[in-house]
């Protein structure tokens, strides 16, 4: 595959379960050695996208290219060059962390010398040797999804599909895999993640695109989705009520919260602005208690396109979409 070639390109794509249409025409175009994020909420077709780029399921329409290939005439080459790790493990409990990796290793036909070398490798990599012995149903939860991802890299991938791979994991276990994830793309490899958690999101993928209802409402970096979003202000708090009242005769264009004796000043974000309010306040012999920036974030984002809002997970308090 030529470095050009961008590893997954999707023209059209679409597919409908009876009358539900699930993709409604979707392109993508995800460049080699990056993350591409899909965000969305439940039934918004990114497990079906990842079914059918993965060869699972089939599409309706849509010209599809992967690692180079065409999807419809070359599923076999396409195979060849990725991975998937699922919403829900693929580790045999019965085996050993080892024994499942060279299981693994048969099933793509490594070679009992190669194959176990390439568990061993994988087992280091993923700091689980000395776990490697242990029956995986001993195994804590990131544990467990870090010898999934181990399972899907024996065949060396070029692309990986990474379907939710942090739902249900402690948040130590949540930033393990991120750094596992980040540590692949830096080797190399492509990797297209969907995921619920929004902070996941912002924290690992070069590229995110919104899907709801089979379409994309949203795409680009973290940072081109938050400016999408009005209401970026500085927070202004005061201890004294004259200090509040005289602060809302100097920026009359503020908001305020009278009982909080709080401000909230518009702002483009910029360092010229916060400077050109420092100085208005220095000028007005003002005296701020606190000072805050308020940046919308990809919560902000996700509720203003697709309507719908996030909720707090009460296990990790990290922020999902809403069920």
């Amino acid at each position: 595959m030529n470095s050009s070639t961008p590893a997954i390109d999707v023209l059209g794509l679409r597919k409908s379960y009876g009358d539900k249409l699930v993709l409604d025409g979707i392109d993508l175009n995800v460049a080699q050695g990056t993350i591409f994020a899909l965000l969305g909420p439940n039934g918004a077709g990114k497990t079906t996208a990842v079914q059918i780029l993965s060869t699972l399921v089939t599409a309706d329409a849509g010209r599809i290219r992967v690692a180079g290939h065409d999807l419809h005439s070359e599923p076999d080459a396409v195979r060849a060059a990725i991975g998937v790790t699922g919403q829900f493990s693929a580790v045999d409990g019965l085996l050993t962390g080892a024994e499942n990796l060279i299981m693994m290793a048969d099933l793509h036909h490594l070679g009992r010398v190669e194959g176990r070398r390439r568990a061993a490798e994988l087992l280091e990599q993923f700091d689980l040797v000395e776990a490697g012995k242990k029956l995986a149903m001993t195994y804590s939860g990131g544990m467990k999804r870090r010898l999934d991802l181990a399972m899907t890299l024996v065949g060396s991938p070029r692309i990986i599909f990474l379907d939710e791979p942090t739902t249900g994991l402690d948040p130590r276990s949540r930033h393990q895999m991120w750094q596992v994830t980040r540590n692949l793309v830096a080797s190399g490899v492509t990797v297209l993640l969907t995921t619920q958690y929004l902070e996941e999101a912002d924290e690992l993928a070069d590229q995110i695109a919104v899907l709801d209802h089979g379409k994309f409402v949203a795409e680009g970096t973290p940072e081109q989705l938050k400016r999408l979003v009005p209401g970026r202000h500085i927070r202004l708090r005061f201890n004294a009520p004259d200090q509040f009242t005289l602060a809302t005769r100097t920026l009359p264009t503020a908001a305020p919260d009278e009982d909080a004796l709080v401000l909230q000043v518009p702002s483009d974000g910029s360092v010229q602005s916060l400077r050109a309010l420092l100085a208005r306040l220095d000028d007005a012999s003002l005296e701020v208690d606190e000072l805050t920036v308020h940046t919308p974030d990809l919560d902000d984002v996700f509720f203003a396109v697709t309507g719908q809002p996030t909720t707090t997970d009460a296990n990790t308090d990290q922020k999902v979409t809403s069920k």
